[in-house]
């Protein structure tokens, strides 16, 4: 026998009133009480109206997008590509920003429920693969950024991070580098956790030292944080891979600030490829891993995923390519000027 909204209320102690109010996100009911109600329907597995969901659903012209940050230039570029392509194949987009936070994964899966979405492309690390689950389990198709196992109603866009960092070394590598180091590791994040182990693996291959780990947000504070990092190290290396182009920008900012000039005292390079890799001085040398075409794919691989006859997902490779800018250059040579910069090095270092 189907559940009711009876027995969810019952259930949970609470009026049927509330069930609906939760469900269908109306009224006042308290973040608690919400809370309480919607792990009663996760517990019970309660769907309500099947029949008609699922008439909604092979209706629906609705496809979602979960993302991380949407401060970062990365994602606001993906969104519109995604955005674009889905509207030309006839479907309306719902987006959610989870702000690199794991509890709010939970919310935006909800939020695509509620919103009966056809598909949702999910564009971050923080998911959790049992909520994952939920929206798998009510064959919703579901494309996702590296973290996806192709199956039914799966696909996966997979980047290859490690050519983008491996075209990088080699580049600082042929301008005479030999002291580089990576910038703005966030361990939690698959995608920045491969590009960290393609550095450490390629420098090593080189023969070189890749440095002590430098932790950061993936925001422009963190790489200004990074910067005045690797001003006290000694020595203190000629190039700094950061993980993506705002952590370069960040770079920038604090080794400018500190009166080194780039790209003549010391090289930067970003990754992802946004605008804002060219908006600022210097352009800044980044790995292009096409943000316009993950949009485009991911809208049509949802549409595929939920129109084909299997269902069945597919592996999509994301290619990565070095675009050399004006951030890049030739090892500096030791001069005068290295005593300036040895004491803005040494007045950090004592606070003056």
């Amino acid at each position: 026998m189907a559940l009711t909204i009876r027995d969810v209320a019952r259930e949970a102690k609470v009026s049927t009133a509330t069930v609906s109010h939760v469900l269908n996100n109306t009224g006042q009911v308290s973040g608690k009480t919400r809370r309480h109600v919607l792990s009663v329907v996760r517990r019970l597995g309660y769907f309500p109206n099947a029949h008609a969901r699922n008439l909604a659903w092979r209706s629906s012209r609705t496809l979602g997008m979960i993302f991380s940050d949407i401060e970062n230039p990365f994602f606001p570029e993906v969104i519109r590509s995604f955005e674009t392509r889905a509207r030309q194949i006839g479907y309306e987009v719902i987006l959610s920003d989870t702000n690199y936070d794991p509890a709010l994964v939970r919310r935006a899966t909800e939020k695509m429920l509620e919103h009966h979405v056809r598909g949702v492309a999910v564009m971050t690390s923080e998911a959790n693969p049992q909520l994952m689950d939920e929206i798998y389990q009510r064959r919703i198709a579901v494309t996702f950024l590296d973290l996806g196992l192709v199956r039914r109603y799966v696909s996966n866009l997979r980047i290859d991070y490690f050519s983008g960092i491996q075209q990088v070394v080699k580049h600082l590598f042929q301008l005479g580098h030999r002291q580089m180091i990576f910038a703005g590791e966030r361990p939690s994040l698959n995608s920045n956790t491969a590009r960290r182990q393609a550095f450490i693996q390629c420098t090593k291959a080189l023969g070189l030292d890749p440095g002590p780990t430098l932790l950061g947000d993936l925001r422009f504070e963190g790489g200004v944080a990074a910067a005045l990092s690797i001003l006290k190290l000694k020595p203190r290396p000629t190039a700094v891979v950061a993980v993506n182009d705002l952590t370069a920008v960040g770079l920038i900012k604090g080794f400018t600030q500190a009166g080194l000039r780039v790209p003549e005292d010391i090289s930067v390079t970003g990754f992802d490829k946004t605008h804002l890799a060219d908006y600022i001085t210097p352009s800044i040398t980044t790995v292009d891993i096409h943000p316009d075409w993950l949009g485009r794919i991911a809208a049509d691989s949802l549409h595929e995923l939920s129109t084909a006859d299997e269902h069945m997902g597919k592996e999509y490779s994301i290619p990565a390519e070095l675009i050399v800018k004006a951030s890049t250059g030739p090892v500096p040579s030791r001069s005068s000027r290295e005593e300036d910069l040895a004491q803005v090095a040494a007045d950090l270092r004592f606070g003056t």
